[in-house]
């Protein structure tokens, strides 16, 4: 059996499996990703629907495929360790606090880096790089507001990937991508009226800004994050270690 035929020398729903596996080692199916509805599935393949559900279901049994109600199936991929306890996301953090985490993505758009940002990244300006903007919420009240930059050679098909599903430490995850470092700088700064509503504050008050470059284990810069955070709503505390 080819990767793509369908046959009856062994269980239906097994060869479809097979075929999807193969499709995401292949490529074809990138993590982060969906895959085929279950009717553009059965339609390719001239099946039916519950064989292809037991197909797939099969899969996300194996944890290489994850259902999101209302979205559709996506890879995932394989996944690499990392250190939780020094570098963490927005989701990771509040949940370890017991916290019901949200995010909303405003804005994911590619640009060119121009000047500025390909000395940040170490790529020629006319390089491209995501610029995503997204709102932060903890049980339903904002906390703050995001601003990511990431190089598209890091993850070349993020635009293909709902940030709304899966975290950017999760798609790191997927490619392979381990933080090992980070550089964070903190200051006061001010929002524009309009960003300053969705955090739920008067444009008078001062925000925590908290700017983070990410290095991987091959020194590369991989992200450089702008947080604007609401200092009633988080405390931080910072330990320091004798070497």
């Amino acid at each position: 059996m080819s990767n793509e035929e369908i046959n009856y020398q062994s269980p239906i729903y097994l060869q479809l499996r097979e075929v999807i596996r193969n499709k995401i080692e292949e490529g074809e199916y990138m993590p982060g990703m969906a895959i085929p509805s279950e009717n553009d599935l059965a339609e390719t393949y001239g099946i039916n629907r519950m064989t292809v559900r037991s197909g797939i279901d099969a899969l996300v049994n194996e944890g290489i495929l994850k259902r999101v109600q209302g979205k559709g199936v996506y890879v995932v991929g394989s996944k690499v360790e990392r250190d939780l306890d020094t570098l963490g996301g927005f989701t990771q953090t509040m949940k370890e606090k017991n916290t019901e985490p949200y995010t909303k993505v405003l804005a994911k758009t590619l640009r060119k880096a121009g000047e500025k940002y390909s000395v940040i990244f170490g790529i020629k300006p006319e390089e491209d790089i995501y610029y995503i903007k997204r709102i932060c919420s903890a049980d339903g009240e904002p906390v703050s507001l995001e601003e990511i930059f990431i190089p598209k050679y890091i993850v070349p098909k993020l635009e293909g990937i709902d940030l709304g599903v899966f975290s950017i430490y999760e798609v790191y995850e997927f490619y392979g991508i381990k933080i090992t470092r980070a550089n964070q700088t903190l200051d006061l700064t001010q929002l524009e009226q309009r960003d300053a509503r969705m955090l739920g504050i008067d444009s008078n008050l001062a925000v925590m800004l908290f700017e983070c470059t990410s290095y991987d284990e091959k020194e590369r810069v991989i992200e450089l994050a702008r947080t604007y955070t609401r200092g009633d709503k988080c405390n931080f505390s910072v330990h320091f270690k004798k070497d």
